[in-house]
């Protein structure tokens, strides 16, 4: 794997030394190289509505001392930009105080991926031939067909990290994502559904023909039954979450609120907590980031520490949290490579990549026919979260009555409303159906976006508020 300055106006010896000596009064800091190929298509309508390609490089240089953070970035590898970018660093360092050097992260042999680029994978007229076909195929499933819109993504992520001490850390990243969406219309009421998978393996493999059209007889699937949903009740009741992408409530309701930068400040709903139990017995709750060819998945962070799998949350009991090096040393404990920023031009933070329910050891079934009257949430779409009081509200993609332990009729409107905390406690039974979402996770937090995955099995929650439409 090459340097990202070979071939640049930037002398690598230069950069090493202008970053050693910027860092020399620091705590920690590094500096941060990217180079970036994405490609998006869109297919809507029966036609190619957008193509778009963007190549991109640029680098940033973090110095910090103390909780205080000090950043630069800039478009363009030179001497120039470097140095200028040193000027800023200097200003949190001027001091001449004696700084305690944060130890560098160890170094991995492990490889999660390969290291070709998705958008090479396919010339331009296959991949829109691959979308003409898919948009076909939608619409000669179903003659309740109004509308489909598939779109396909690459990227292509190449980074470098320096050290202080001239340590370099590499990691190449490919990420493919496919997606499919259709309407439907019976008369006036009108459905939709979407479907989408995709991860960081080999391209082709999300690619072909079984897979594409698996997702897209999913998304039509989803369409004809929102086109069929009443509207859902409101009220306190029992909600039973199905496997995989239902997951995302676990991310956002709890697994923000155990990154270490919220507990440190002790803005999180879960901060002072470790070593007390705050879920059910039998709940244990991971951010694993070293699952191959994974979405959330990295080789490294971008700080350079390896991913790990990180127990949060052990039968019930708070034990872990996800850090990132700044955090991590402020609170005295080690990094556990959640590190992550979304580009060049963003100082990196405690993110998580791959957050998940472990199993437990009920049957779904057993677990659906305890459930007297209730809710069935299969899928969700947006949600809102509040960190310091974990307070969350998530709407219902697709969403069934349960009645007598039986799934019933599919409503619409229906939100799901509660607190994380609170929500952990209430669950009563857990599957042993865990699985993973398909690969279309990404996750906002002050601004950056990055891939994640999530996962769960099959889940009852006791008495949970029930946002509805009906009247």
């Amino acid at each position: 794997m090459t340097s990202l300055l070979d071939g640049s106006e930037l002398e690598r010896g230069r950069a090493l030394a202008i970053t050693a000596d910027s860092l020399a009064k620091a705590d920690d800091g590094e500096l941060f190289l990217e180079r970036r190929r994405s490609e998006s298509l869109v297919f809507d309508d029966g036609k190619l509505k957008a193509a778009s390609f963007d190549d991109s490089q640029g680098f940033g240089l973090r110095a910090v001392v103390g909780e205080t953070a000090a950043y630069a970035h800039a478009t363009e590898f030179s001497e120039a930009a470097l140095k200028r970018a040193s000027e800023v660093c200097a200003t949190i360092t001027r001091s001449g105080t004696s700084a305690k050097v944060a130890l560098p992260p160890q170094r991995s042999n492990a490889r999660l991926y390969g290291e070709a680029n998705p958008a090479e994978a396919l010339g331009f007229a296959e991949k829109v031939a691959l979308l003409q076909k898919a948009d076909g195929f939608a619409r000669g499933l179903d003659p309740r067909v109004r509308q489909v819109s598939v779109s396909l993504a690459a990227d292509w992520q190449s980074v470098e990290i320096v050290r202080a001490d001239g340590a370099t850390y590499r990691d190449i990243r490919p990420l493919v994502r496919f997606n499919v969406s259709v309407v439907s219309a019976n008369g006036s009421e009108q459905g939709q559904g979407s479907h989408g998978l995709g991860g960081r393996g080999d391209p082709l493999s999300y690619l072909a023909e079984d897979i594409w059209q698996e997702a897209v007889r999913e998304a039509l699937r989803q369409s004809l039954v929102s086109l069929e949903a009443k509207p859902a009740p409101a009220g306190e009741m029992d909600v039973l979450l199905g496997p995989g992408w239902p997951g995302i409530l676990l991310h956002e309701a709890i697994g923000h609120g155990l990154e270490g930068d919220f507990n440190r400040k002790k803005t999180s709903a879960f901060a002072g907590l470790m070593g007390t139990r705050i879920a059910a017995k039998g709940i244990t709750v991971v951010d694993d980031g070293t699952l191959p060819d994974r979405r959330g998945s990295l080789t490294i962070d971008d700080e350079g520490t390896p991913t790990n799998c990180t127990t949060l949350i052990e039968d019930g009991i708070l034990v872990g949290f996800m850090q990132d090096r700044l955090n991590a040393r402020l609170m005295g404990v080690a990094p556990t490579g959640n590190g992550r920023r979304q580009s060049y031009a963003h100082a990196p933070m405690p993110r998580m990549t791959n957050t998940y329910m472990l199993n437990g050891d009920r049957h779904p079934d057993e677990i659906r026919a305890s459930i007297k009257r209730g809710l069935f949430a299969k899928s969700f779409g947006g949600g809102q979260v509040d960190i310091t009081s974990g307070k969350f509200v998530f709407s219902c993609t697709e969403a069934y009555l349960i009645e007598d332990g039986r799934i019933t009729a599919p409503v619409k409107g229906a939100t799901l409303i509660g607190a994380g905390a609170e929500a952990l406690t209430r669950i009563s039974m857990v599957g042993n159906d865990m699985a993973l979402d398909p690969g279309i996770g990404t996750c906002g937090k002050q601004g950056q976006g990055v891939p994640v995955g999530v996962g769960q099995p099959t889940l009852r929650i006791d008495r949970l508020t029930v946002g509805g439409t009906a009247a």
